[in-house]
């Protein structure tokens, strides 16, 4: 995969299924900023990063400090050519559930990290690209939860709804800004092994039915490692006859029944 020469900003890039992505896309040869919330994660990364990179803290849901992440990524590396947006999270721990039982917080709360983050972050970097004449793409993390659902395990009804909203986000700008060169699609992971999943993973009869669910490789929960290429090739030059499109990089959820 070709990233030379590649100004790649992954938003939530400090831990999980972003930092996975950011030191692939450097042995890819691109240049990478990434942003979190956490300032000893934001070190960390700025270590890992080395001379091709850098670490912003910003939250993802505010959006003056994107705006201000962009044009800091632009001072220090020029033109940007891409997006990864896969900031975002539960909202369980603040009223997200079924749809009876959704408390207000829990869907303002869940809607603004996982929604709110990618409509500002996707704006800016259209406003960037437009700018700069010379298109460019945006790739957002989605979920298999937003079309295809688990309504025994995996019963967290904003989160999904979150979700599912990114699709149209999606093929709606894909549609409107394709004349611009500006390239927009959606990756969509099956249930993933990263600190957001902890509570899955340490639930047995979840951790038995995704060995049905996900029944590719020997039927396992997925890894960060899964999403790189697929990832790397949505933002290069390879995929540049490639847009409005929603790829799922789930092990076979979407495609299996799996047991309950």
């Amino acid at each position: 995969m070709d990233l030379n020469h590649k100004v790649i900003l992954i938003v939530g890039g400090t831990s999980g299924l972003g930092e996975s992505a950011a030191r692939k896309f450097l042995q890819y040869g691109a240049k990478v900023a990434v942003t979190g919330r956490s300032e000893p994660k934001i070190q960390s990364a700025s270590q890992w990063l080395g001379d091709d990179g850098v670490a912003i803290q910003s939250d993802a849901a505010d959006p003056v400090q994107v705006d201000r992440v962009f044009n800091e990524v632009r001072e220090r590396f020029g033109d940007l050519h891409g997006l990864y947006h896969v900031a975002g999270g539960s909202g369980r721990r603040f009223g997200d559930g079924p749809m009876h039982e959704i408390t207000d917080e829990g869907w303002l709360h869940t809607l603004r990290l996982n929604l709110d983050s990618v409509f500002y972050s996707n704006r800016a970097a259209l406003r960037v690209f437009l700018e700069q004449g010379q298109g460019g793409s945006i790739l957002n993390c989605g979920s298999v939860l937003g079309f295809s659902p688990s309504p025994h395990f995996f019963s967290t009804h904003a989160y999904a709804t979150s979700k599912a909203a990114m699709v149209g986000m999606v093929k709606s700008s894909a549609a409107y800004y394709a004349k611009e060169g500006i390239r927009v699609n959606l990756l969509c992971p099956g249930l993933i092994a990263t600190p957001m999943s902890e509570r899955a993973q340490k639930n047995q009869p979840i951790m038995d039915f995704i060995r049905t669910k996900q029944p590719l490789d020997g039927g396992r929960i997925g890894v960060p490692q899964d999403l790189d290429d697929a990832a790397a090739l949505l933002l290069s030059d390879g995929a540049r006859f490639i847009t409005g499109q929603v790829l799922s990089v789930d092990g076979g959820w979407t495609v299996s029944e799996g047991q309950s």
